[in-house]
């Protein structure tokens, strides 16, 4: 049928083009005069001769020579084409007839007169009939010219008789009036002005239905040979050129005849103004030919017009099939790849959150693809439509209809045994959900119950009766055949969910099984009773011993807790203050104590499974939601121009973090989730993946300054309710910086119940990364907001500390009053310390709101480290220290804004030329073994960390910034010990060589003692101040007021006390006693800082760990920014 149609299509078009082609043709053909009016319009102005339109008696034209004075100097080209011309004018019928010509020469001499009939003669182009010669009226030219036109006859033979007329009448014997003009003595009404305007206006137009039929031609010719495109573009660009192409034929051709109708109208003009006057012959003549073009020009527009019409339904219909065709192959590819991806989805779920997280996938999923499945109905339908509509196609169409309408329903059938299935494993998994939360909930009320109550008859009785009570709701809670439930979801049923099955029947059986012991043990304790007992009076000291707090009183604190903890942390909260609360008082086993903090540490892990599969379900969303809906091009015309290449710029790297999550780091969590104790070595294992989310809160400000800009579009309105969010997108975007805080309480919370198990190192040692790199985002952040440092930053090394400070300068080159004014003036700088330099930079006004109140940095000036030098103490201020430069030819007072940020940065600026010290020791011991040819470089000095344990130094240099992680050094080989009480301390493991009459000191010499030690007579314990601190060991036993605490536990100093001890706060256990000072590390209570210590590089010989801070309460800004919160106190790592 496809053959058929289009093969009609062709014959209708070839007959018609044939049809277009003879119309043109036949115009075309059309003989036009050599020469134009338009060409000798200046010659024919001259008016030396004329064509009136009169006739002679046999139809003869006319042609008049009037009196032209200057006839003879007209030159002969001149003559020739006027004289062409004129007989041109007239048909070929009346020309063959022959022409009458008519010479006045009244007012001429006789000697121009037989000049100008012999030049007459001689050039004349046509047939002549006859020459009418009125000659000259003066009597003596008269009389002259009888006499000389007798005697010279001969030299006017021509073909035609030459009649001599002496006046007007004798003219009108020849020719009638009313074909004479009126200076012959005639009636014809003749302007030669306007006879040319005529002239000129006819040959134009037949000049222009020649050009256009023409025109017509070759476009109907190529029109004819066009071959159908095999694409949509080149298809369309045909159409659309050739519809120009038309468009300017068809103006063309209303042009021309809107030229030839006003040709005729003039024409026309005489007889409008005066009806009873009548045309003369030529102008009769060039109305007929007017309206011959004109009928012919018709003619030939509606051929065209046919033709162009079945042309353009031609390629029309052909457009449509490539439309279709390329509709086809992109939907058809679509409902392929989702057919590719529901074939994917074979997870049936882990958990019953995790099933509902499928669910609601499936069912996102569903929603995406029903565009793509409604666009391949539609398509279908289209296609049917064109069918109906006697497409040419239709073979071709019809299949394709089919085909997608067996895809859609393939796919919808896909979907629905997906859903089927995880509609099957949901349930499965609420059967185990209820099995394990029964299993829990028996183990809560076993761990709850005291056991000093269930020795008594009526206690016994009281808690088989809660016993009993709670077996009788597992009827509907507990599996009850395992065999049953293998047939019934056998479909479902993977190797790793038939190993879950038979975890949760075991820990099923096992409970049940610890329920009937409980049951035996009570129906004991409450038989056991039978006879009377006389009752005893209990000692004192008994009842001093076992001051166990009542059940009421236990209620009480509990209902007095948050009403948050209710929902999902409730149980192991409860679980751990019951525990807590018990432990002194009822003597709880070891083994109930170690159930119930296995069971928090269970909570804790499915807190943090939770959250993960919730979190990369979120980015999930943003990505396919937002991101990959902004290369839509459906949704291209919603997308402001603000918008356009910014994808980048608004996600940031957020890709490569859900890639992150989803591909590596959900997945070995969940490998943790039976032994949650060791998931810290899952954060260690995957550590510096985590640096992606410095990148991603680098760009942060940039992603939020653009989200302000276009929050308005209405592109990201658009996506929002497709994905029925209540939030907004910024809300998302904030997740990522969320998130990385996150873990860090998940953490401690993990740490708290993990101490004694095998696990509790590698916790710590993750805190610690986890808030070592939310520190590193917090120092890049203020790095990026430097402006103004022509040289990469890169280049100074690792960033080490920053923040603000008061600053003044006293240089020893300089102006008096300049220097005088520095002293008092201070400065408002904010520090950059990198390996290799320290950066001062004045911080910039906050403008704007959001992320546009993030400080800038403007670069002010440098200090290589090399050339450096410090003095700890400035005499009048414990918070100044002084930084000076090539031998303190330029010092800088610098005040920090608390004692402990100034020791920090003294501590880690030691730190730093230390370093540089020892380096230059061991290239100066290399050279000199070099000199020598002795042995290779000997290992490092003592102090050098290289020499401790293996483990404790590559965590070390692994974290050389984490900010909490003390314990790691204080247990280190390599580290000295604490000084001994009363005796002073100093900087350096070679007092020998350190005189003491210098109070700073710089890598460019050898370290000596501090200012510090002789400002305060060299002796002395460390100095501490109130606030949070961190147990690091004690080696000696305390008095009998002495606080009993443990390595690593945090204690609030409340009093200072004598020879060196405080009373201090367990904030732990909550108890308070008297500790001494050099077992304490200080963790500052303030937003953004965090605890540091001096290296063994930098302490040489010391031991003691300096209270600092890791930057000024400004420097936790930016990431406190990000989280859309301010940092708690209580999370000293928040940044």
């Amino acid at each position: 049928m496809t053959l058929s149609l289009l093969s009609l299509l062709s014959r209708d078009l070839s007959r018609l083009w044939l049809r277009l082609k003879t119309c043109t043709d036949e115009i075309m053909h059309q003989d036009i005069s050599p020469l134009c009016a338009a060409d000798i319009q200046d010659q024919l102005q001259k008016c030396f001769a004329y064509l009136s339109g009169g006739r002679g008696q046999d139809g003869s034209p006319v042609i008049t020579f009037p009196d032209y004075p200057a006839f003879g100097e007209v030159p002969d080209k001149e003559f020739q084409n006027v004289m062409t011309y004129l007989t041109s004018v007239p048909s070929l019928q009346d020309a063959g007839i022959g022409f009458i010509l008519v010479i006045d020469r009244r007012q001429d001499k006789w000697t121009s007169v037989k000049a100008s009939v012999l030049r007459i003669a001689a050039s004349f182009p046509a047939n002549l009939q006859l020459v009418l010669v009125l000659r000259p009226t003066g009597f003596f030219q008269r009389t002259l010219s009888d006499l000389a036109f007798r005697f010279n006859r001969d030299d006017f033979k021509m073909k035609v008789p030459v009649i001599m007329l002496s006046s007007v009448p004798e003219l009108h014997g020849y020719i009638d009036k009313s074909q004479l003009t009126e200076d012959l003595g005639g009636t014809l009404d003749y302007c030669h002005s306007r006879w040319l305007c005529h002239r000129t206006a006819i040959e134009s137009f037949a000049l222009t239905v020649k050009q256009t039929a023409q025109t017509l031609q070759v476009f109907g010719t190529e029109l004819a040979e066009t071959e159908l495109p095999n694409d949509v573009q080149s298809t369309s660009s045909v159409l659309f050129a050739h519809t120009e192409k038309r468009d300017r034929a068809k103006e063309d051709m209303r042009l021309a005849l809107d030229e030839g109708q006003s040709v005729l109208e003039s024409l026309r003009e005489p007889l409008a103004k005066s009806p009873e006057q009548s045309l003369n012959q030529d102008q009769l003549d060039s109305q007929t030919t007017v309206q011959r073009l004109l009928a012919q020009l018709n003619e030939t527009e509606a051929a065209f017009d046919e033709f162009w019409a079945k042309h353009q339904q031609k390629l029309e219909q052909c457009l449509q099939l490539r439309h279709f065709e390329q509709d086809f192959r992109e939907v058809k590819a679509a409902l392929d790849a989702l057919a590719q991806k529901i074939a994917t989805f074979t997870d049936v779920g882990n958990s019953l959150a995790h099933v509902e997280h499928l669910l609601k996938d499936l069912a996102s999923f569903e929603e995406k693809s029903s565009v793509a499945v409604g666009r391949a109905r539609a398509l279908s339908l289209e296609g049917e439509q064109l069918i109906s509509h006697k497409h040419y196609a239709v073979d071709s169409i019809r299949p394709k209809c089919h085909e997608l309408g067996h895809l859609c329903d393939q796919f919808a059938a896909d979907v629905g045994r997906r859903r089927a299935l995880l509609s099957q494993s949901l349930e499965l998994h609420g059967l185990l959900e209820a099995s394990m939360r029964w299993c829990d909930e028996g183990i809560y009320l076993l761990a709850s119950q005291p056991v000093d109550k269930c020795q008594s008859q009526d206690g016994a009785e009281a808690a088989l009766q809660e016993i009993e009570k709670f077996l009788e709701t597992g009827a509907e809670n507990k599996i009850r055949e395992l065999s049953r439930l293998y047939q019934d979801y056998e479909p479902i049923l993977t190797p790793e969910l038939r190993e879950h099955v038979q975890k949760v029947f075991q820990k099923q059986e096992s409970m049940e099984e610890m329920f009937h012991r409980r049951q035996a043990s009570l129906k004991k304790l409450a038989a056991k009773q039978t006879r009377p007992v006389q009752p005893v009076a209990p000692r004192p000291e008994a009842l001093t011993k076992s001051p166990c707090p009542s059940p009421g009183v236990r209620r009480g604190s509990e209902n007095h807790s948050s009403d948050g903890s209710a929902t999902r942390r409730g149980p192991y909260r409860r679980a751990k203050s019951e525990m807590s609360e018990g432990r002194p008082g009822r003597g709880s086993s070891t083994g109930d104590e170690e159930e119930s903090l296995a069971i928090l540490r269970r909570h804790v892990m499915n807190e943090l499974l939770d959250t993960e599969r919730v979190y990369v379900e979120e980015l999930l969303c943003v990505l396919e939601g937002y991101a990959a809906e902004m290369e839509n091009p459906l949704m291209t015309h919603l997308i402001s121009t603000g918008l356009h290449n910014k994808k980048d710029v608004l996600f940031g790297n957020m890709e490569e973090i859900y890639h992150f999550h989803n591909r590596i780091f959900l997945r070995e969590l969940e490998n943790y989730k039976d032994c949650p104790e060791l998931v810290g070595r899952c954060f260690l294992e995957r550590m510096e993946e985590f640096q992606v989310y410095e990148k991603y809160c680098q760009n942060k400000p940039r992603s939020e300054s653009l989200w302000r800009q276009c929050a308005d579009c209405p592109f990201f309105q658009e996506c929002q309710r497709k994905l029925d969010h209540k939030l907004s997108l910024d809300s998302y975007l904030l997740k990522p910086v969320q998130r990385i805080t996150k873990y860090q309480l998940l953490l401690k919370e993990m740490l708290k119940y993990s101490k004694n198990c095998e696990g509790a190192e590698d916790l710590q040692e993750a805190l610690s990364s986890i808030l070592g790199i939310l520190k590193a985002v917090n120092d890049s952040m203020h790095l990026i907001a430097i402006t103004g440092y022509e040289g990469n930053l890169s280049d100074l090394g690792k960033l080490l500390m920053q923040g603000s400070f008061s600053v003044w300068t006293d240089h020893k080159k300089g102006h008096a009053k300049v220097k005088d004014l520095a002293r008092f003036k201070p400065m408002q700088r904010h520090l950059f310390l990198h390996e290799k330099a320290v950066l001062f930079c004045k911080r910039r006004e906050e403008n704007g709101e959001g992320y546009e109140k993030a400080p800038s940095y403007s670069y002010k000036q440098s200090l290589n480290m090399t050339a450096v030098g410090i003095t700890e103490n400035v005499k009048g201020d414990t918070r100044k220290f002084e930084i000076w430069y090539n031998a303190r030819e330029e010092v800088y007072i610098v005040q920090a804004p608390t004692p402990e940020i100034k020791a920090a940065w003294v501590s880690e600026i030691r730190k730093v030329l230390t370093s540089q010290l020892q380096a230059c020791r061991e290239a100066s011991q290399h050279r000199a073994l070099e000199q020598s040819h002795s042995l290779p470089l000997p290992a490092p000095a003592s102090t050098s960390p290289s020499k401790g344990n293996t483990r404790n130094i590559k965590k070390l240099e692994e974290r050389k910034t984490d900010p909490l992680s003390l314990e790691g050094y204080v247990s280190s080989t390599s580290l000295p010990r604490p000084p001994e009480k009363g005796r002073g301390w100093s900087r350096t493991s070679h007092p020998s060589e350190a005189p003491e009459d210098n109070d700073g000191w710089s890598s460019a010499e050898e370290p000596i003692n501090s200012s510090d030690a002789e400002e305060e007579g060299g002796v002395g314990l460390r100095k501490l101040v109130p606030g949070k601190y961190t147990v690091t060991g004690l080696d000696e036993k305390g008095g009998p007021d002495a606080l009993a605490v443990r390595s690593g536990d945090e204690v609030e100093l409340v009093q200072e006390g004598d020879e060196g001890l405080w009373y201090v706060r367990n904030l732990t256990s909550g108890a308070e006693g008297w500790v001494p000072a050099r077992g304490l590390s200080s963790l500052l209570d303030q937003p953004g800082s965090a605890p540091s210590l001096s290296s063994p590089e930098s302490s040489a010989g010391s031991g003691l760990l300096s209270a600092s801070s890791s930057c000024s309460e400004s420097c936790g800004a930016p990431l406190a920014e990000l989280q859309g919160e301010r940092p708690r106190p209580q999370q000293p790592a928040d940044l």
